[in-house]
Order: C-alpha cells, then sequence, then structure tokens
C-alpha cells in the first residue's frame, strides 16, 4: 500500500511543455499576420536602438530627459525580445511548443520589463516635473548619480515585485492534457488558468503586483500632471505655457499609449471573460507589442533633438 507522501508524489503533474496559440480562429492566414508583427518588431528594434545611439553620440542630449528616454528606449527593446522569438515561431513556422521552464523564464521577463516600462514612465515624469516647476536648479536636482539610482530602484522593484511569480507557478499542480495556452508568449494569468489546483494565492498576488505597480504609478503620473498643469496656467505668457505644455507632449503620448491597452486588458481579463478568445489575444499583442514600436516613432516626430540626432546617427555623423 503506497504512502501519503507517495500517493501526493504520483498525483503531482506539471507538463513537460506548453502549447502556444497564435490568433484563434486566423490560423489559416498566419502567414499574412506575420508581416505586420515583423514590421513592428522591426521598428520596435531599430527605432529604440536609433534613440540609444542618438543620446550616446550627442553631447547635447547628455541631459536627464534623455537619459530616461533611454531607459525606455533598452525596457521597450527588452520587452519586444520576451515575445519577438515565440510570436513569430508561431506565425512563421507554427511551432508552437515551449518547454515548461523555458514558458517561466519567458513570463518573468515578459512582466518584469512591463513593470520597468511602467516605473520608468512615472520616472519621466517626476523629470518633467522637475524641468517645469524649477528649471534652474533642473540640472542640479536631477544629477548622474541620481538618475543611476532611480534606475537601480526600478530594476530592485520589479525584481522584488515579480521574484516569486515563477515559484508560485512551479508549485501548481496540472492536470494533463490542459496545457494549450491562449497566446503565443507565456502570460502569467493564463499559464496559471491552466493549473487544477487552488491558485486564490496567484491571483491575490498578481493583483497585489498590479496595484503595486502599474496602479500606484498611473495615479502618481496623473498626480504629476495635476500639479504640472497649475503650474503652466500660472504662466503670464501664452507661449511660454505653449513651450512647456510640449516639453511635455511626447511623455503624455507614451503613457497613453502604454496604461490604456494595459488598464483594457486587465479589464477584459477580469470582467470580459465572455468575449471572444480573439478579443483577448488582440489586447495583449496590443499591449505588448505596439508600445515599444511607436515609442520611438512619437519621440522622432514630437521632439526636434532626437529627431535630428536619430538623422546624424542614420547619416554616420556624431556631432551633435
Amino acid at each position: 500500500m503506497l504512502s501519503s507522501w507517495s500517493f501526493a508524489n504520483i498525483s503531482f503533474f506539471q507538463p513537460p511543455a506548453f502549447l502556444m496559440t497564435g490568433i484563434p480562429g486566423l490560423e489559416a492566414i498566419h502567414g499574412w499576420l506575420s508581416i505586420p508583427f515583423s514590421s513592428m518588431y522591426t521598428v520596435a528594434l531599430t527605432g529604440n536602438c536609433l534613440i540609444l545611439l542618438a543620446v550616446r553620440r550627442t553631447p547635447s542630449l547628455h541631459q536627464p530627459m534623455y537619459y530616461f528616454l533611454s531607459m525606455l528606449a533598452l525596457t521597450d527593446m527588452g520587452l519586444t525580445l520576451s515575445t519577438m522569438p515565440t510570436t513569430l515561431a508561431v506565425l512563421w513556422f507554427d511551432h508552437r511548443l515551449i518547454g515548461f521552464n523555458a514558458c517561466l523564464v519567458q513570463m518573468f521577463f515578459l512582466h518584469f520589463f512591463s513593470v520597468v516600462e511602467s516605473s520608468v514612465l512615472l520616472a519621466m515624469s517626476f523629470d518633467r516635473f522637475v524641468a517645469i516647476s524649477n528649471p534652474l536648479r533642473y540640472a542640479s536636482v536631477l544629477t548622474n548619480n541620481v538618475i543611476i539610482r532611480i534606475g537601480l530602484a526600478i530594476v530592485a522593484r520589479a525584481t522584488l515585485c515579480l521574484f516569486a511569480v515563477p515559484f508560485l507557478i512551479k508549485r501548481l499542480n496540472f492536470c494533463p492534457g490542459n496545457n494549450v495556452l491562449s497566446h503565443s508568449f507565456c502570460f502569467h494569468p493564463d499559464v496559471m488558468s491552466r493549473a487544477c489546483a487552488d491558485i486564490s494565492i496567484n491571483i491575490r498576488y498578481g493583483v497585489c503586483v498590479v496595484v503595486s505597480t502599474g496602479g500606484i504609478d498611473s495615479l502618481l503620473i496623473v498626480l504629476s500632471y495635476t500639479f504640472i498643469l497649475r503650474m503652466v496656467l500660472s504662466l503670464a505668457s501664452p507661449r511660454e505655457r505653449i513651450r512647456a505644455l510640449n516639453t511635455c507632449a511626447s511623455h503624455i503620448l507614451a503613457v497613453f499609449v502604454f496604461f490604456i491597452p494595459g488598464v483594457t486588458m486587465s479589464m477584459i481579463h477580469h470582467f470580459g471573460r465572455h468575449l471572444p478568445a480573439v478579443v483577448h489575444t488582440l489586447v495583449a499583442y496590443v499591449y505588448l507589442v505596439v508600445p515599444p514600436a511607436l515609442n520611438p516613432v512619437i519621440y522622432s516626430v514630437k521632439s526636434k533633438p532626437i529627431r535630428e540626432a536619430m538623422l546624424r546617427v542614420l547619416r554616420g555623423k556624431d556631432k551633435g
């Protein structure tokens, strides 16, 4: 007769691999759909690389605002590289298999870079607040050492918040045959819902992470811009008001591009389970694929110094 320990050990099951899904109902045209996805990934990687090179090679851009922009570019590249290999593998080659541990690694980095991006956008709003509220002390407040500490704090925050997530998945028991994911990448809510076990701890932890990162960050960004708007409206000259607001335009657009799909995805996940699977999938793609591709476009269009520096990089000129 088996002991209770032996029975528990035998009954515990984790799949050796998961099967990823592309876009439900559109499998027949995955080849065509790979074209816009490949284009967005190319724009994301190329555009963010150009921003990093432009800031590095242009002395006039060695300022806090552009250092934070470099952090955003690095984060966008990390977010792109987190989803690109598996997404293109599914769309190009119908290669749907991903190992269990590889799935956990991808899941960690996908959520890690999402949290980092939220934190960087908050830091950029603080940067704009200091620049507008106290322009004469701007450089003395946001020194290189302060910016480095902010960057390290952002990385530490994301690591501490998400360190437990893979281990919380590791403890779950999965049912044989229930290993088909809803996306072409490993997303925490998607992976945990495949378990045949009590996932209440995972759900609560996930909610805590979302509230303590994106939730708090979005509220603080709104608060920052409330103070910024009050200070801008106190300026006597309409021309000065427009100039001050123009320095925030790129950041405001980047915030909308990141947080609106993120909030939409959270709402659909919690309250829109009756919606077709394709809706969940498309919203997730918009949240993870579109912002890294759009941010370089936004900053190259709205910021003349960045646009000119990027053009100099493309022409092979280093002076700025």
